[in-house]
C-alpha cells in the first residue's frame, strides 16, 4: 500500500513508520519537524517537511491510506496557543479529510485521544459514553472525530482513542506520566507525585503503533475504539519505578481531578491484544539512560520546547 502519515516525525510516528516499511508498504511522512527528524532513511520512505495547516503543501493522489497523527499534543501545549491548536488539530483535519476524499483515498485512520471523555463518574469508560472534553486539546479531538464521521460513506474511517502512551522512541517524550516519573528517578534520584490517587490508563508505544497497523490490515473493522492496557494510579506507577531505581518518593497535594479507567474490551473483541506493560517501559527507559542512548533533554518536553520555539518566533518579528 501507499500510505501518507502526518506527524510522521513525532513520538508515535517515529516508531510506527519503521513497522509500516517492514510490512512492505511505501510511506510518505509529513511533519513540521519542530522536534527534528529521527527516522532512518529507507528506499520506500519519503519525508516532506511542511505545515499541516497548508493543504496546498501536499497531495494525496495515489495514496491508499492516510494515518493522521499530527496535532498539538497534550493539554498544556494546546493552551499555549488555543487558536493555533484549533487550526492545527481540527481545521487542518477537516481539510485533510476533504482532500483525501477528493483525491480518492480509501482508508483514513485517526489518532484521537481518550481524554475526549472529560471527567466521568463511571468506573469503566467505554466508547458509548458522552464526550465532555475539558481542554482545547480535548475539544479539537472531539470535533475532529465528528468531522471524520461525516466522511464514513466515502472512506473507511477508523478512529482510535489512545490511553496515555509510554515507552521508548527515538523522538522521545518525557512529559507523559510513566516516562516522566522514570526520568525523574534516574536524573534526580527523586520522584515527585502530585496527588497520586488519580487513575491513569496507559498503553505502550509498541502496542499503540501495532493498533494502527492492525486497523490498516483490517479495513472491514470501522468505528471508534479505545486503546489502552493497564489502568493504574499515579502513585502505583511511581512505586513501581521506585522498586526499579531506589529513588526517593515525595507525594504532594494536587488540584488535578482527572481520574478514569479506560475500557478497551471493544478493541479486544475485534482481535487486538496488547503485549507490552508499564514494567517493560520502565525497564527500557532505564536501559537507554544507562547506555546514554537517552538523556534528559528539553526537546523531549513538548510544552517547554514549544515555548522556546514561540520565543524565537517572537524575537524575529
Amino acid at each position: 500500500m501507499n500510505i501518507f502519515v502526518t506527524g510522521a516525525c513525532g513520538y508515535k510516528g517515529t516508531v510506527l513508520i519503521p513497522k509500516l516499511l517492514s510490512m512492505g508498504h511505501k510511506v510518505t511522512g509529513f511533519d513540521i519537524m519542530w522536534f527534528g527528524n529521527f527516522l532512518e532513511p529507507h528506499e520506500n520512505l519519503s519525508i516532506i517537511q511542511g505545515d499541516i495547516r497548508q493543504p496546498d503543501s501536499y497531495s494525496l493522489y495515489g495514496f491508499d491510506c492516510v494515518i493522521h497523527l499530527a496535532s498539538i499534543a497534550n493539554d498544556p501545549c494546546g493552551d499555549l496557543d488555543p487558536l493555533g491548536t484549533w487550526e492545527t488539530s481540527c481545521l487542518a483535519t477537516e481539510r485533510l479529510a476533504d482532500k483525501a476524499c477528493r483525491d480518492g483515498v480509501k482508508q483514513f485512520i485517526y489518532a484521537s485521544s481518550a481524554s475526549v471523555y472529560g471527567l466521568k463518574d463511571e468506573d469503566q469508560i467505554t466508547e458509548d459514553l458522552s464526550l465532555v472534553p475539558i481542554s482545547v486539546y480535548n475539544q479539537t479531538k472531539m470535533v475532529s472525530e465528528r468531522v471524520l464521521k461525516s466522511y464514513q460513506n466515502d472512506m473507511v474511517i477508523q478512529i482510535v482513542r489512545p490511553a496515555t502512551v509510554c515507552g521508548l522512541s527515538s523522538r522521545m517524550r518525557l512529559d507523559v506520566v510513566v516516562n516522566l516519573l522514570t526520568m525523574q528517578a534516574l536524573s534526580r534520584k527523586k520522584i515527585t507525585v502530585l496527588g497520586g490517587t488519580q487513575l491513569r490508563p496507559n498503553i505502550h508505544i509498541q502496542d499503540i503503533t501495532d493498533v494502527y497497523c492492525f486497523f490498516l490490515d483490517n479495513p472491514q473493522i470501522q468505528g471508534v475504539f479505545n486503546a489502552g492496557n493497564e489502568n493504574m494510579s499515579v502513585l502505583e506507577i511511581a512505586q513501581k519505578i521506585v522498586s526499579y531505581t531506589g529513588a526517593e518518593l515525595e507525594v504532594r497535594e494536587s488540584n488535578d481531578p482527572r481520574s478514569y479507567r479506560l475500557n478497551s474490551d471493544k478493541l479486544k473483541s475485534v482481535g487486538f491484544e496488547p503485549k507490552y506493560t508499564i514494567d517493560y517501559a520502565i525497564e527500557e527507559i532505564i536501559s537507554a539512560y544507562q547506555d546514554r542512548r537517552l538523556i534528559d533533554d528539553d526537546r523531549w518536553y513538548n510544552v517547554s520546547w514549544m515555548r522556546g520555539l514561540m520565543k524565537q518566533h517572537t524575537s524575529r518579528l
